[in-house]
C-alpha cells in the first residue's frame, strides 16, 4: 500500500522527517518496505530554466535549423541551435541547460555543449514531449511573456514533489488502509510526546438538497450481506477532467486519473478507507436501488467488458429490472459514470466481509474496494465519506443535491467490549507501564474506558478495529504504541523441570524422519487442501464427513484432505512424468473430517484432526548393475518398511495382530493393529486410483496411524541389553495345512503357545502339489529357541517342539510332511 508523506500531513501536524517517520511506522507495525521520491513531471525538470529568445537566424549550413541567442538568466546569453519551425525572437521558452535530462520517446538523454553542423549549441529549447509533459512534438513550447528568464521551469509549471512510503500492510490492520488511518495511528504515537490529534476535513457545509427532482430510493433485501447502505442523489453535474491537485494525489500513489467523479471516489477511498461507487442515474430504472441476490447462473457484464455467470449467493446492487454492480467488488458495464452522465447516485456501504470474499474469489476479481471489504470496513465511516464526496462533487463537477441521504442500517453493529487488567498486562509484557500512560494510549486509539475498578477496566473498542477482540489484543495495541524497543531484556532466567510419561510428538516425528531418510526415502510435504471431486469419484470415502472450505481459493482446493493418498499419488505422477520412476517417498501430515450430528458444537467437537504417516515405493528398488539385476519393489518391501518403523519404537512383531485390508484403494493389502487399535495399513494401490493420475506402474503404499502409535509407545522405552550368554537353537517343521491357513495365524499361535524360550519364527519355504492334496500346502517353518537363564537341553527342546506341533494339529489340522 502506498502512502504519501505530504498527504499524511493534511490530517496530522508532525515534524518528523522521512527517515524518522519510516522508523516510527515500522515500529507501529506498519512496516515500510520501500521509500521513493515522486514528481508530478518525471525528472522534475532538473536543469531546465525559463529563457527569452534574443535573436534567431537561419543556420548557415542547414535550412531546417536556426541559430538563436537566449537569455537564460546567466551573465552572458547562450547560443543554442534549434530545429523547431516555430522558434522566433522575443519568445519565452523552456531551456534545458547542459547536464539536464530530457526525453526522446521513452528514453532519456543528457544535454551537452556540442557543435551542430559547425555551430556551437549550449543547451536545448524544449518541446512538450521533451520535458515529459505530453506527446506534442510539433514545435517548442512558447510560454507567457511575464515569465522571468533564469527562473526554474519547475516553479513555472508547478512541479509537485512528494515522498511515497510502500507499507506492507498485514491483513489484520485494515484500519490503516487509508491516509487518515495511518495518521490516526501516528497521532497515538506522537500523543505520548505532546497532545496531537488526527483530523479529517470538515463536512459541516453539507446540506440535504431541496432541488427539484426525485431522489433515488434504497431497499436492502439481504441485511446479513449488506450491513449498512447509504446513498445520495446529485443532479446536474458535468463530468470532465479532474484538477491538477486531485490528479497529482492519485498519481502519487500509483492510480490513473479517469474523470472528476471517479477520481473523487478513489480519492475519498484512499483518504478514509471507505469504498464508494458512483452510478449514472440514467441506468437506475425505476429510480430505485435494490440490494439483493440474483438467480443462479444469471449473466452479468462487468465494467471490464467480461460476461460473468453469477452464483445465487453473489450480492448485487440492482435497479428494478436488472443488476448494476457486484456489491463491494466490481461495477457493471451499463451503470458506470461516463462523459455523458448528468445525474449521479453515490453509494457508500458496509458489506459482509465473508460475502465479498466469497464473491471476489469466485470471480477472481480483486479490487481496492474488495480488498477493504474482505477485511472489514467501518460502518460508522459511510456517512462521513458520502458527505465528503458530495461536497467534492459539487466543487469539481457542479450539480445540486436532491433530497437527503438514504441510509439503511437495520442492525447497527455493536462495538466490542473487553475486560482488561493492568496486572495481567504487566505479566504478559514483563514490564510495568504507568497507568496514566496506558490510559493516554487507549484514548489515543479511540478505545474508551466505560467502567473502571481497582483491578479491571471495561473497554469499548471502536468499530474500525475489527482485529481487537481480546485482552491480549489490547495489550498488543498498548505495547505497539508504547514501543517494543522500550521493553528491556531481563538478565533473569526462569525455568522449571517437567516430567511426563507422554512421548515427545516432535521427537517421535524426527526419529521416524531420520530412520526413513537413512533408508533412502525422500520426505514430501503436500497441500492439505484438495479437490472434493477426488474423494467423491473414488467412492471409498464418506463424503458426508468432508470438511468444506467456506471461501475456497478455487474449486480445485475446496476441501481439507481426508487421506494422504491424493498428495502422494500426485507427487509420484509428477516425478514419473519427469523421468523419475524409481521412488521412495514419505509424508507426515494431518487429515481432517467432520463428525456427523455435531453441527452446532464447538470446532474441536465438530471436527476431527488426525496425524498420519504415509510411505510409498514404486519402480525398482535398486537399478540394474553389472553384478546384479534390477529388483522391482513389491509387497514385502513395503511390509518390511512398516515393521521397521514400528520396531524403531519398541513395537515387536509379536505385539501386532494382522488381517487382510479391504479398503478400496488397495487391490491387495494388509492391516496391522494392537489391542484393538489400528496401527498401519499397506499394500498395492488399485488400478482405479492409479488411472486417475495416469500412473502406469505399480505403487506400494502404507499409511500409519501416528496418533495410535504415539499412544501405544507412551510409557515404553527402548532398552538395550548385552549379548545373550547362552546359545540359540533352530528347529524346523514342515507342516501340511489347508490353503486357507495363513502364516500369520501359525506365528501368532506359536507365540501364544510358547512364551518363554521362543525367540523368532519364520517361513522359509512354501510347497504345493497334488501329491499332498489339492486343497493343501506345505509350510517349512523355522523356530529360534533360546533360554536366557541356562543352556537348552534336548529334552527341553523336544518338549517345546512337541507342544507347538500339537497346537498346530489341534487348531489347523496340521500334519508333518
Amino acid at each position: 500500500m502506498k502512502i504519501s508523506y505530504s498527504w499524511l500531513r493534511e490530517y496530522l501536524d508532525f515534524d518528523a522527517g522521512v527517515e524518522e517517520l519510516s522508523t516510527i511506522l515500522t515500529d507501529l507495525g506498519l512496516e515500510v518496505e520501500g521509500i521513493e521520491e515522486w514528481e508530478s513531471i518525471s525528472g522534475g525538470m532538473q536543469g531546465v530554466v525559463i529563457g527569452r529568445v534574443l535573436t534567431c537566424e537561419r543556420h548557415p549550413d542547414a535550412d531546417r535549423l536556426s541559430v538563436t541567442t537566449v537569455n537564460a538568466g546567466g551573465p552572458e546569453p547562450l547560443q543554442i541551435v534549434c530545429g523547431a519551425p516555430n522558434v522566433a525572437a522575443g519568445q519565452v521558452v523552456a531551456v534545458a541547460l547542459p547536464g539536464a535530462m530530457v526525453f526522446h520517446g521513452d528514453e532519456r538523454f543528457e544535454i551537452k555543449r556540442s557543435k551542430i553542423r559547425g555551430q556551437l549549441s549550449e543547451g536545448m529549447i524544449c518541446a512538450e514531449d521533451e520535458l515529459g509533459m505530453g506527446t506534442d512534438h510539433e514545435g517548442i513550447m512558447v510560454l507567457e511573456p511575464s515569465a522571468r528568464p533564469g527562473s526554474p521551469a519547475a516553479d513555472y509549471f508547478g512541479v509537485v514533489r512528494d515522498t511515497i512510503f510502500e507499507i506492507g500492510l498485514t491483513p489484520n490492520r485494515i484500519d490503516c488502509s487509508s491516509h487518515y488511518g495511518v495518521a490516526r495511528d501516528l497521532a497515538a504515537f506522537f500523543n505520548l510526546r505532546k497532545p496531537v490529534m488526527a483530523k479529517l476535513p470538515d463536512v459541516g457545509a453539507f446540506r440535504p438538497g431541496t432541488a427539484k427532482g426525485k431522489a433515488i430510493e434504497v431497499e436492502v433485501q439481504d441485511s446479513e450481506a449488506c450491513i449498512r447502505y447509504s446513498g445520495l442523489t446529485i443532479r446536474g453535474i458535468t463530468v470532465g477532467p479532474s484538477p491538477a491537485w486531485l490528479q497529482n494525489r492519485l498519481r502519487s500513489i500509483g492510480l490513473h486519473p479517469i474523470n472528476n467523479v471517479v477520481d473523487i471516489t478513489n480519492f475519498v477511498l484512499h483518504e478514509t478507507g471507505q469504498p464508494l461507487h458512483a452510478f449514472d442515474v440514467a441506468a437506475i430504472t425505476g429510480d430505485r436501488v435494490i440490494v439483493r441476490t440474483l438467480p443462479e447462473k444469471t449473466k452479468f457484464v462487468t465494467l471490464d467488458g467480461v460476461e460473468r455467470e453469477l452464483a445465487a449467493s453473489d450480492l448485487m446492487i440492482c435497479n428494478v429490472s436488472e443488476g448494476m454492480c457486484i456489491a463491494g467488488v466490481f461495477g457493471g458495464e451499463k451503470s458506470g459514470v461516463t462523459l455523458a452522465t448528468t445525474d449521479l447516485f453515490l453509494e457508500s456501504a458496509t458489506f459482509s466481509s465473508v460475502s465479498v470474499r466469497r464473491t471476489s474469489r469466485r470471480h477472481d476479481l480483486h479490487t481496492d474496494a474488495s480488498y477493504r471489504f474482505e477485511r472489514g470496513t467501518d460502518p460508522e465511516m459511510t456517512l462521513y465519506a458520502l458527505r465528503r464526496a458530495a461536497l467534492l462533487v459539487q466543487e469539481l463537477a457542479g450539480g445540486v443535491i436532491t433530497g437527503d441521504i438514504a441510509d439503511v442500517y437495520p442492525k447497527p453493529v455493536r462495538k466490542a467490549t473487553v475486560s482488561y487488567s493492568l496486572d495481567r498486562m504487566t505479566k504478559l509484557i514483563g514490564k510495568e507501564i504507568p497507568g496514566d500512560t496506558v490510559k493516554t494510549i487507549l484514548n489515543s486509539l479511540d478505545i474508551h474506558i466505560t467502567d473502571e475498578t481497582p483491578d479491571r477496566h471495561t473497554l469499548e473498542i471502536p468499530a474500525y478495529r475489527v482485529d481487537v477482540t481480546r485482552e491480549a489484543d489490547v495489550t498488543e495495541e498498548v505495547l505497539r504504541i508504547y514501543g517494543y524497543n522500550n521493553i528491556g531484556i531481563s538478565g533473569e532466567m526462569r525455568s522449571m523441570l517437567s516430567h511426563t510419561e507422554k512421548p515427545d510428538r516432535e521427537k517421535v516425528a524426527s526419529n521416524v524422519s531420520d530412520l526413513l531418510s537413512a533408508n533412502g526415502f525422500a520426505e514430501i510435504m503436500c497441500n492439505s487442501l484438495t479437490p472434493s471431486a477426488w474423494f467423491e469419484k473414488s467412492g471409498d470415502f464418506d463424503t458426508a464427513t468432508m470438511v468444506q472450505l467456506a471461501n475456497p481459493l478455487s474449486s480445485d482446493l475446496n476441501v481439507m484432505r481426508m487421506s494422504l493418498l491424493p498428495g502422494m499419488l500426485s507427487t509420484i505422477a509428477w516425478n514419473i512424468n519427469r523421468q523419475r520412476p524409481d521412488l521412495k517417498l514419505y509424508e507426515l501430515g494431518y487429515v481432517y473430517s467432520r463428525r456427523p450430528g455435531k453441527e452446532g458444537a464447538s470446532i474441536t467437537e465438530a471436527y476431527s484432526e488426525r496425524q498420519l504417516m504415509a510411505m510409498a515405493i514404486t519402480g525398482d528398488l535398486n537399478p540394474q548393475r553389472w553384478n546384479a539385476p534390477a529388483a522391482a519393489t513389491g509387497f514385502f518391501h513395503i511390509k518390511g518398511y512398516v515393521e521397521l518403523v514400528l520396531s524403531r519404537f519398541g513395537i515387536a512383531r509379536r505385539d501386532i495382530t494382522e488381517e487382510e485390508e479391504t479398503s478400496g484403494w488397495y487391490s491387495e493389502g494388509m492391516r496391522y493393529g494392537s489391542g484393538g487399535a489400528g496401527l498401519a495399513s499397506f499394500g498395492k494401490i488399485s488400478k482405479k486410483y492409479l488411472a486417475m493420475l495416469d500412473i502406469r506402474q505399480d505403487v506400494w503404499y502404507a499409511e500409519l496411524n501416528h496418533e495410535n502409535i504415539i499412544r501405544m509407545i507412551a510409557g515404553r522405552s527402548i532398552q538395550y541389553s548385552e549379548l545373550p550368554k547362552y546359545p540359540w537353537v533352530r528347529r524346523d517343521l514342515a507342516l501340511v495345512i489347508d490353503k486357507s491357513v495363513r502364516f500369520s495365524q501359525i506365528r501368532d499361535l506359536a507365540y501364544k503357545t510358547e512364551r518363554n524360550i521362543l525367540q523368532e519364527i519364520d517361513l522359509f519355504d512354501v510347497y504345493e502339489s497334488d501329491a499332498i492334496g489339492k486343497d493343501k500346502k506345505s509350510y517349512a517353518v523355522s523356530f529360534i529357541l533360546r533360554d536366557d537363564r541356562q543352556t537348552l537341553t534336548e529334552k527341553n527342546i523336544e518338549k517345546v517342539m512337541s507342544g507347538l506341533f500339537k497346537a498346530f494339529e489341534r487348531e489347523f489340522g496340521a500334519a508333518l510332511r
